[in-house]
């Protein structure tokens, strides 16, 4: 069992940073695959980025060259900087883990999911 607690989010202005942590419980966290997803109300969760063990990246073409996805395996953390934010990108963040060793972008894919911070970007 992996227990994930997201921090870091809160209310922004339009074109801010915000910097969300996840830090995980576990001995094996460098071994894992670890995802960022948001869910907006009404809307089904999305996809933002993940970081694999060895420190490859991909990224939701909606987030690319504003988010940035990194890791410190020697603090169970990963993190989500972003960047240039926009009101759409208001939703609550969810970080997750995929025992699996590649990465994918499909929520299901994912085993174990944190409770969510809520990130607000006003206009």
């Amino acid at each position: 069992q992996v227990q994930l607690v997201e921090s870091g989010g809160g209310l922004v202005q339009a074109g801010g940073s915000l910097r969300l942590s996840c830090e995980a419980s576990g001995r094996t966290f460098s071994s894992y695959v670890m995802g960022w997803f948001r869910q907006a109300p009404g809307k089904e969760r999305e996809f933002i980025a993940a970081i694999s063990r060895y420190g490859g990246t991909t990224y939701a073409s909606s987030v690319k060259g504003r988010f940035t996805i990194s890791r410190d395996n020697a603090k169970n953390t990963v993190y989500l900087q972003m960047n240039s934010l926009k009101p759409e990108d208001t939703a609550v963040y969810y970080c997750a883990v995929d025992r699996e060793p590649f990465m994918n972008s499909i929520a299901t894919g994912y085993d174990y999911w944190g409770q969510g911070t809520q990130v607000t970007v006003s206009s």
